[in-house]
């Protein structure tokens, strides 16, 4: 999912070998988060070899979430003073023992343990890798580099259920080609980043951790709050593809086919990236809610076809509510941005990746558990109907209150006593 850090206080270093540019970046932050989403459609063939159940599975994914959080508390400036290129070095080298830990193959504590280096993986690329990006580019690139970082994030993460349906489906070595051909698009990536410029101008390598806290300064509350529920919801359908989808597929509407499942998920992704293409030119206050009302035709979508049992109906809620949260979610970040104080933007913004990456993995272990007792179909028409709801009362609130009719926060340069400074 999109993120981004702090603009870095330091100049690019001095450049030195081969100048790659941006897409060279762009591309391995796209390898690392594809890595990120490469167990979705192998869910089903964990739960046969293994054994357990629709909540185990949807645990199992929310371990990501974990790790994601965890790192932006705890590492997500951390490139602004150790330089871009070790960073990125060491999401890859989490991506590789990601894949290795699925490799082996040794139950569920290794499943866990490969989805929580995944997220250590996932936390550090989306920062350090869209600002990576973005500072290669030269000025009159900028706006493209913007949409690279972008379509490498929610394209990455789409990629990753493809490659691993496709090749689940139609190569040998179901559980085990998809993390092999991963690890060696990982290589290729590290050798990428050892040719990037360092763009951090005399970078710590030992520098030390400071861990961000989580603050929203009360005067922006009235934007932060509608606009960080509207990503709760957007990232709460992506969990939901993510995680169940394949399961819905195959158990609920008769599809067993991988690669079907892998385009699917991947169909949300794209369109993600789209929606966030269209609405860049848009301001927030229409933006957001335009994105919310979109995304609720696309969950209304995605229950008329597990309530109807049809996959053409399902894969076009894919598309819509995709285009709603790529929408909704471009917004509401800017929405957000926009009123933080320059002294909190960091832990302003932290925070409202830590309420959207909350609503990627509490929900879809809600789904898991009511599979117990009500079976997936109505599980997920009880899913649908609880965030439609969420998100309709978010669009309307937004209509009655745009976010941006809220005056930015003042930086009168103060900062509260225990408060973290934003970068």
């Amino acid at each position: 999912m999109r993120m981004i850090s702090t603009p870095p206080r330091n100049r690019p270093g001095r450049r030195r070998g081969p100048r790659l540019g941006y897409p060279a970046a762009a591309a391995v932050f796209a390898i690392g988060m594809a890595g990120t989403t490469l167990p979705t459609p192998l869910y089903g063939l964990y739960r046969r070899e293994l054994g357990f159940s629709e909540l185990m599975v949807t645990v199992v994914f929310a371990t990501y979430a974990v790790g994601v959080i965890a790192t932006l508390l705890l590492a997500g400036n951390h490139s602004d003073a150790a330089g871009r290129r070790p960073v990125l070095l060491c999401a890859l080298g989490f991506a590789a023992a990601s894949a290795v830990c699925f490799l082996l193959e040794g139950g569920l504590p290794l499943l866990f343990a490969g989805r929580l280096l995944s997220g250590f993986s996932a936390g550090l690329l989306s920062g350090a890798g869209t600002v990576t990006v973005l500072e290669l580019a030269a000025p009159e690139q900028k706006s493209r580099a913007a949409f690279a970082a972008t379509a490498a994030n929610m394209g990455g993460l789409g990629c990753g259920p493809l490659l691993a349906g496709l090749l689940a489906e139609y190569a040998p070595l179901p559980l085990a080609l998809p993390f092999l051909t991963h690890l060696a698009l990982v290589a290729v990536a590290g050798v990428l980043v050892l040719l990037l410029p360092e763009t951090v101008r005399d970078p710590r390598r030992h520098a030390r951790l400071r861990p961000q806290g989580l603050y929203v300064p009360a005067p922006i509350r009235g934007v932060f709050v509608p606009s960080a529920l509207a990503a709760f919801a957007g990232f709460a359908l992506l969990g939901l593809f993510t995680a169940v989808a394949p399961s819905f597929v195959s158990q609920t509407l008769g599809v067993t086919n991988l690669a079907v499942s892998g385009l699917v998920v991947f169909s949300v992704f794209l369109s993600s990236t789209v929606g966030q293409s269209l609405t860049g030119r848009l301001p927030a206050r229409t933006a957001l809610p335009l994105g919310c009302l979109v995304l609720v035709a696309g969950l209304l979508l995605v229950g008329a076809s597990l309530w109807a049992k049809a996959l053409p109906l399902f894969v076009l809620g894919a598309v819509c509510g995709g285009l709603g949260q790529g929408a909704a979610f471009r917004a509401a970040l800017t929405a957000v941005g926009e009123v933080a104080p320059a002294a909190h933007r960091a832990a302003t913004v932290s925070s409202f990746f830590v309420v959207a990456y909350t609503g990627i993995s509490v929900p879809v272990v809600g789904v898991g558990a009511l599979t117990m007792w009500l079976g997936l179909q109505r599980a997920g028409l009880a899913f649908t109907a609880c965030v439609t709801l969420l998100v309709a009362a978010t669009a309307l609130r937004l209509v009655r209150r745009p976010p941006t009719a809220a005056a930015p926060a003042r930086d009168d340069g103060r900062r509260d006593a225990g408060r973290p400074e934003g970068g």
